[in-house]
């Protein structure tokens, strides 16, 4: 029997992909490990901010929306990213720094039983960093040493990621009873679930919610994806999803890792994706996200494309 590993990426929507880029590389210090666009839409910018090499369980991602509206904040929706920082001193660092860059933040807090600092990106885009006291990440998460940031207070990857939904029951049961994931704490209105006991790299924070659904726009979160290994591990989920009765895309080949799709109960969209291949697939490591790269099967279509998109740093 397959386990869930933690985290692969967590997808947003942003208005202006220039000054996202400014913001996920020059303020938060993140490496820009893919430049490429939706496969399903060829002419929208699809941008991936990492480690080194955008390792799974390291990636935002986002969609370029120019006509993207504002976000009317609601229930049924993804509604915080968290990121681990390596120590209480981090937060502290990072409170300056906010200070310095004029980024919106609260105080120093506790946020699922850990230390940590509330912000929002230039869109609104609610995210939180944790200390993660220095436990355990992957080993195969790989720092970018051009960072922006001072080497010790770097953001390692993605933690705590929270999901707002008017049946929080529902949105449990998916994640115990199909991906097996540990119900770590629990009271009428919230709980915690971690998908590899005790770390933070795969924990969800469900939060129940009444009122009306989210309206997403600039600064919403689109879909979050959870990381299988390889192929076979995702035909496997592919059928543990269709016994517990959800409609999926099917096993979608995305050139830089395979996947498949799915909502739950409460229309909160699931993303189960590969490893590999990843992104060096079409790049070296050092030219990573500097140009544009296309999938082979859009290769074709480059000039035309090209043609369609606003030049980005």
């Amino acid at each position: 029997m397959y386990t869930i590993p933690g985290h692969h990426h967590i997808s947003m929507i942003t208005k202006n992909a220039q000054t996202n880029h400014h913001f996920y590389t020059e303020v938060l210090g993140l490496r820009r490990v893919k430049k490429t666009v939706n496969q399903d839409s060829p002419s929208m910018y699809h941008l991936f901010y990492g480690d080194l090499t955008g390792s799974a369980g390291t990636e935002l991602s986002f969609f370029e929306m120019p006509m993207a509206g504002r976000t009317v904040r609601g229930t049924n929706a993804i509604t915080k990213i968290g990121l681990l920082v390596p120590s209480i001193e981090s937060l502290t660092y990072w409170k300056r720094r906010f200070e310095q860059f004029d980024v919106k933040h609260d105080e120093i807090t506790t946020y699922a039983g850990r230390a940590a600092l509330p912000f929002e990106d230039s869109e609104g885009l609610r995210l939180i960093l944790i200390n993660n006291n220095g436990e355990e990440v992957p080993e195969f998460w790989s720092p970018w040493e051009e960072s922006t940031v001072d080497q010790a207070h770097r953001i390692l990857g993605m933690g705590p990621t929270e999901i707002t939904v008017r049946y929080l029951n529902r949105t449990a049961k998916t994640l115990k009873d199909l991906f097996g994931y540990a119900e770590i704490t629990r009271s009428e209105k919230e709980g915690i679930y971690q998908s590899v006991a005790g770390q933070a790299f795969g924990e969800i924070v469900l939060k129940q919610q009444e009122g009306p659904s989210e309206k997403p726009g600039r600064g919403s979160i689109h879909h979050l994806a959870i990381r299988v290994r390889n192929e076979e591990e995702l035909h496997y989920w592919a059928q543990i999803v269709k016994e517990h009765g959800f409609a999926s895309s099917g096993v979608i080949d995305r050139y830089y890792f395979q996947s498949l799709y799915f909502r739950d109960s409460n229309g909160i969209l699931f993303e189960i994706a590969t490893d590999g291949p990843g992104f060096t697939r079409d790049s070296t490591i050092e030219a990573l996200g500097k140009e544009l790269d296309l999938p082979a099967f859009l290769e074709g279509k480059r000039a035309e494309i090209e043609a369609r998109l606003k030049p980005i740093d």
